[in-house]
């Protein structure tokens, strides 16, 4: 019998225009998939109802179900990756292994730990761009460094995009070429140490209608006018090509938000350091105040600001915190309340059903003032403001505060002027600057 190639799904948890995919079952045949429920990523998840493993859990049986209507099965594996790979090298005969790509710096330290074993068995090891339209330094300045500044980059991006960018990878026409294997016996969740309850999360679904009026609806948090598919891409239940082929034709600022996408991508590749340190070394010399009965006031959305207050409910109660008031909660923190933007970050990553490290960093650096391309140190926002300008009827604050206007919520636990005043001058005296 010919030797197995393995495929092995990872942020990618679909059949459809998925590249490495479909690489395996045209170059090889006799294709088994494989997931890994890495117990490296998933032993640090502090609820054991994560919503993000049932979802996982439900995609793996979709796959099984389709695998199994072709005579095939999706080998499901609870551990450490390479230790994973060395205990099926010793059960089969494994040609080649096929992956599609993953930038953050676990996954290329993972990645590189089972090459080298599958490599110490003469197995070769293949992996994909699949969940980028532009990986690594495939952007880059015209004397190859990397851009630091989100603009020069788009413009780069789109005038690099042509159809060949954009051509799918139609894997699901090639699903005769899988391993013939007696479907095994339904895998128990348990297994993993998570229980089970369902994600509540819908099927990915390209509205064009939404995309089409994405730059006027998305900035208003009353209003479902965002697209909810950054869990899809987060993992890989979507085909980003496809995305962005509808993005392309209904709408640029939609379009943008995919680059920015990849623009967080790419920094995190090229300077790793980013995931605990700020861009700007500069800006760990912020003396934070970290005080942290006010952050416990900002994770429960007690903050005295309604407007901060009802993202951070909507949050707990859905996995979910709308695109502006992401920003808003975010600088409140980091300015309003002088917390290290880093425990933020680490808040939003267990709770947000669409965390995606690199986004995440990029979006906690922006708005603290400390990374690549962030809004001057100076500029704060002013959450007063802010709500006069999105949520004017206060319909999104009413939908999450339902106390708004008792004696049950809140005075602010910070006066806006002189918190302000304040992130002003400890960032002044951090970077050593003078009006």
């Amino acid at each position: 019998m010919a030797p197995v190639t393995i495929f092995w799904f990872r942020r990618d948890l679909r059949i459809d225009d998925n590249r490495g995919f479909f690489n395996a079952l045209t170059q090889h045949g006799n294709v088994l998939p494989l997931f890994i429920f890495d117990t490296d990523i998933i032993d640090k998840l502090p609820d054991k109802s994560d919503r993000r493993i049932a979802f996982i859990y439900e995609q793996l049986e979709i796959l099984n179900l389709a695998f199994a209507k072709k005579g095939s099965t999706l080998l499901i594996k609870v551990g450490k990756p390479a230790a994973v790979f060395a205990e099926l090298l010793q059960t089969l005969e494994i040609g080649a292994v096929y992956a599609n790509g993953d930038y953050e710096p676990y996954a290329t330290t993972r990645d590189k730990e089972v090459k080298d074993l599958l490599a110490q068995n003469n197995v070769s090891f293949h992996l994909f761009k699949d969940q980028v339209i532009f990986e690594k330094a495939e952007v880059v300045k015209d004397d190859g460094n990397p851009y630091t500044v989100f603009t020069p980059y788009s413009r780069k991006w789109l005038s690099r995009l042509n159809l060949q960018h954009l051509s799918s990878y139609p894997s699901e026409l090639h699903l005769y070429n899988l391993y013939q294997k007696t479907p095994s016996e339904k895998f128990d969740l348990a297994e993993t140490g998570f229980n089970y309850q369902p994600s509540g999360i819908p099927v990915p679904s390209i509205n064009s209608n939404l995309i089409s009026k994405y730059d006027q609806t998305r900035d208003i948090p009353a209003l479902d006018g965002t697209s909810r598919l950054g869990v899809h891409l987060r993992f890989g239940t979507l085909s980003i090509r496809r995305l962005a082929v509808a993005a392309k034709e209904l709408n640029q600022t939609f379009l943008n938000e995919l680059i920015w996408r990849e623009f967080y991508m790419m920094i995190l590749w090229h300077f790793p350091r980013v995931d605990d340190q700020s861009f700007k070394p500069q800006y760990d010399n912020i003396r934070w105040i970290n005080n942290e009965n006010h952050f416990e006031a900002w994770c429960q959305g007690r903050t005295g600001y309604p407007i901060v207050d009802a993202g951070m409910r909507q949050l707990a109660q859905t996995g979910y915190m709308h695109n502006r008031v992401r920003m808003i909660t975010a600088s409140f923190l980091t300015k309003h309340l002088l917390t290290d933007w880093r425990w933020g970050e680490r808040w939003f990553a267990d709770k947000l059903l669409d965390y995606e490290l690199a986004s995440n960093n990029g979006g906690w650096q922006w708005a603290a003032g400390t990374g690549c391309d962030a809004a001057p140190y100076f500029r704060v926002f002013n959450p007063w403001l802010q709500t006069e300008k999105f949520d004017p009827q206060h319909k999104y604050i009413r939908q999450w505060i339902p106390e708004i206007d008792s004696t049950d919520y809140p005075q602010p636990i910070v006066d806006h002027k002189i918190a302000r005043q304040r992130a002003l001058d400890a960032y002044k005296t951090a970077l050593n600057t003078r009006e």
